[in-house]
């Protein structure tokens, strides 16, 4: 069972990122703020499932992953639970809009960058748990770490203001596609080091 909820978890994982790259590419935003929300919650789960089949002195490496991913979720679901439900269904201020809506890249789009930050972080330590007996393992510890180097950075942009309401609304889909890209083979690499885990 332990098994089949890593495999399931990555899997869903992978879908849930191929839907919002597909979200974005057709601008549909609320089908991408949908996706966003299932990426969280199989991410949550692939933290729990790496730090449980980790050897004894990776586990506490394993638990800082699920620590970081859990505030990530938390804030990520907040954030498009808002735009899915508050921003979308009720008639807001003009304030209330520069505040809540996620495309005003203000509040909920810091918060968003927030979250993201913490994700890397999150598979920073996560790869810290992945043994490199094999070639597939070490790929998956590498894209793992690797992704961690995005902490600094969404960490920081908010902070000096990089995004503004009239950016180029292609340049954040670009990042985001390119990230989409980075991130599948984790999600697949994930999937066969859970296969091979014997229960």
């Amino acid at each position: 069972m332990n098994r089949k909820i890593g495999i399931y978890s990555s899997i869903i994982n992978l879908i849930a990122i191929i839907s919002f790259s597909i979200s974005m590419l057709f601008r549909f935003n609320y089908g991408s703020y949908f996706s966003s929300m299932f990426i969280a919650f199989s991410f949550v789960v692939m933290t729990c499932c790496y730090a449980y089949v980790a050897e004894q002195k990776y586990k506490l490496a394993g638990c800082i992953s699920v620590a970081f991913a859990s505030i990530y979720a938390t804030i990520i679901l907040l954030v498009y639970f808002a735009q899915l439900t508050t921003v979308r269904l009720n008639e807001l201020t003009p304030q209330a809009i520069i505040l809540l809506d996620f495309q005003q890249c203000s509040l909920m789009f810091h918060y968003d960058l927030l979250g993201y930050a913490l994700m890397a972080l999150s598979t920073f330590f996560a790869g810290l748990t992945i043994p490199t007996y094999t070639k597939t393992n070490k790929w998956l510890k590498h894209l793992l770490m690797v992704h961690g180097v995005f902490f600094i950075s969404c960490l920081i942009m908010p902070m000096l203001g990089v995004f503004q309401a009239n950016s180029p609304t292609w340049i954040g889909i670009i990042i985001l596609e390119i990230w989409c890209v980075y991130f599948c083979p984790i999600s697949i690499l994930s999937s066969l080091y859970f296969s091979k885990y014997k229960e």
